[in-house]
């Protein structure tokens, strides 16, 4: 699984891209099927925005994408925000997909069931 940082009106520093990768890398825990990460950083210069500070993220599954935006008055604060986000989204698509895999098992099992009946 490849976790990339990207930076959008912001110089994106060792120590946000290590804190990202950190707490972006635990949603990968939850769910083995993550293929690649995208991560986008963008600072809104305008003053009078009060979340200037905004994190996005593209979560490449298999055959799905997932992606989250947060903003924030702080990047890391963002960062923080935004992994509680995809950690919610991956672990409902997860548990959908196996709820759809255990039906169709379910499904398998009972017409193998009918057919030794006939």
């Amino acid at each position: 699984m490849h976790i990339h940082v990207n930076g959008r009106n912001v110089e994106v520093t060792d120590a946000i891209k290590a804190y990202a990768k950190e707490k972006l890398g635990k949603v990968a825990a939850h769910y083995d099927q993550i293929q690649a990460i995208d991560i986008i950083l963008t600072v809104i210069k305008n003053p009078s925005v009060a979340d200037s500070h905004v994190a996005e993220v593209n979560c490449k599954l298999q055959g799905d994408i997932i992606r989250v935006e947060e903003k924030a008055e702080s990047m890391y604060a963002s960062i923080d925000l935004i992994s509680d986000k995809l950690e919610r989204q991956v672990r409902k698509f997860k548990e959908k997909n196996l709820k759809s895999k255990s039906n169709l098992e379910s499904i398998r099992t009972q017409a193998v069931v009918d057919e030794k009946e006939e």
